[in-house]
């Protein structure tokens, strides 16, 4: 079919609602930085002497690199030269654990004179071209085990990088990936995996191994019971067992508190006394019965026999059941081991204060009850600009870095977050409208990677300053103040710009 194409002028073109929304950002995030730092006695908003003044100079030359990007380089450079910046920005990523400055117990900074560079802020655009140039091959699919762990690879290789700079929250940015891998055809299963071993960690710190157990063989046997549709079975028999597992420590406890003198004094003033007292009685049996060695009596007794049935009716989806209950119950056994031997200690410090397993108001729970108060003082429409109490008395550390949506919140309160939030939704939402309307696969997978990477420091950075997520240092795309981040943002936003305008010019 003969088809004509027709350009389009660069106002056509060029999706300059997303370049309006970067703008948008950008200045709000300027203005916030000044109201962060303002002192009554501070110089006007531009002077070099402030955080303010020097971030406008990063935003100048963001403009600049964001025109060089537009104007000057070929947009098909970026996809045949992702492989190139990839192994450059890795190598970078290991040299700045052993030469990088340390930085609040990160080694991720490189120091030159007063300007600081951070690498696993570029890593985002290495690994998202990288990521887009593996993925759009010819025929290429992720159900392929070679294609996938190519892909894993890709992602895992900085990200294990930037965790051996103690650089958590960069990290933690990569698990957004999964989401542009889902849309490329990987199976909803991972990301519930994904879900179940987060949820496993928490119920194993703040509830038991046995409760984390439990609930990972209910999810485990549900799942299996819908995919062959045995839900009714599955009530009579998994279901009962359970129940009766949930309750069987509460009755357990119930009936030696009945039945066995000085029970309830285990623990108490003089336990040696109770001891005795309880070992003498009768039904000093009961203290013997171990609720997790019930459990996995009868798991372990379960488990062949649903080995067997997979294997005989070829049941992929049991067989992966078998294997996903069997790392769970490794990961359950092995969180202690992580948190206490793994994490540092100020990372578990921050989890403990998430949790509620501990109350530190005057240590690294500071931060966060400081911003909580900062934003819930705004009420609806906030103090006004340059009236923040929490903001100009300095009660928020780093509130023009990590903790600059607190200062939204107390200045221009309520409506003022909506709207900040907003904008981030309308780009991530046309950055996806965009992708998707691609015919080039690069483009879109791209596309996705941006709006994931976007997705991530805007969750993690909001729900850290209202208590949701641990406090890990990541900054709020666009308004936090810092080159690097600038850079890197305008840089990850304007390579997809120009590759949906080579798209966009004939259409």
């Amino acid at each position: 079919m003969d088809r004509t194409f027709k350009g389009r002028s660069a106002k056509q073109s060029y999706d300059w609602w997303l370049v309006g929304i970067y703008l948008l950002l950008v200045t709000f995030g300027l203005v916030n930085i000044y109201a962060a730092i303002h002192t009554g006695d501070s110089p006007g908003i531009f002077s070099l002497s402030l955080r303010s003044g020097k971030q406008m100079m990063w935003i100048l030359t963001a403009f600049g690199l964001a025109g060089i990007i537009m104007f000057m380089i070929p947009p098909r450079l970026w996809e045949s030269g992702g492989i190139l910046l990839y192994i450059i920005v890795f190598v970078l990523l290991v040299a700045v654990i052993f030469l990088g400055k340390e930085v609040k117990g990160s080694r991720s900074w490189f120091q030159f004179g007063d300007v600081s560079f951070q690498p696993a802020e570029i890593s985002k655009i290495s690994t998202s071209l990288m990521l887009a140039f593996v993925m759009s091959r010819a025929g290429y699919k992720i159900s392929n085990i070679k294609d996938f762990l190519i892909t894993a690879a890709v992602i895992a290789l900085p990200m294990l990088a930037i965790l051996g700079e103690s650089e958590t929250g960069s990290a933690l940015v990569y698990v957004g990936f999964i989401f542009v891998l889902y849309r490329e055809g990987l199976s909803g299963w991972f990301i519930a995996v994904i879900g179940v071993a987060i949820l496993l960690f928490i119920l194993t710190l703040t509830a038991s191994s046995y409760t984390s157990i439990l609930v990972l063989a209910g999810i485990v046997s549900f799942c299996n019971a819908m995919e062959n549709g045995n839900l009714l079975r599955w009530l009579a028999t998994c279901g009962v067992w359970l129940l009766v597992m949930a309750l069987l420590p509460s009755a357990l406890r119930a009936l030696s508190s009945a039945l066995i003198p000085g029970y309830e004094l285990i623990g108490g003033e003089d336990p040696f006394v109770s001891q005795a007292v309880v070992q003498s009685s009768r039904w000093a049996f009961l203290l013997k019965i171990k609720p997790m060695y019930i459990m996995t009596g009868t798991a372990l007794a379960a488990l062949p026999y649903y080995a067997v049935r997979a294997w005989k009716e070829k049941n992929r989806f049991m067989s992966m059941s078998l294997l996903a209950f069997l790392a769970g119950v490794a990961l359950v056994f092995s969180t202690q081991i992580i948190f206490n031997d793994i994490l540092k200690d100020h990372q578990r410090k921050r989890i403990e204060v998430l949790l509620g397993m501990k109350e530190d108001p005057s240590g690294v729970g500071y931060n966060v009850a400081q911003s909580m108060i900062a934003i819930g003082s705004g009420g609806l429409s906030g103090k006004g600009y340059l009236q923040g109490t929490q903001t100009s008395f300095g009660f928020v550390p780093e509130q023009s870095t990590d903790f600059i949506f607190c200062t939204v919140g107390e200045e221009w309160g309520f409506l003022g977050c909506l709207f900040v939030i907003l904008l981030y939704v309308l780009m991530i939402w046309r950055i996806v409208h965009d992708a998707e309307h691609s015919r080039e696969h690069f483009t879109r997978i791209y596309g996705y990677c941006v709006a994931c990477c976007l997705f991530m420091h805007l969750f993690i950075n909001i729900g850290m300053t209202i208590g949701l997520m641990p406090v890990i240092g990541i900054p709020l795309p666009l308004m936090s103040y810092g080159g690097s981040s600038l850079w890197a943002f305008t840089v990850l936003i304007f390579i997809f710009i120009v590759l949906d305008h080579e798209e966009r010019k004939y259409f």
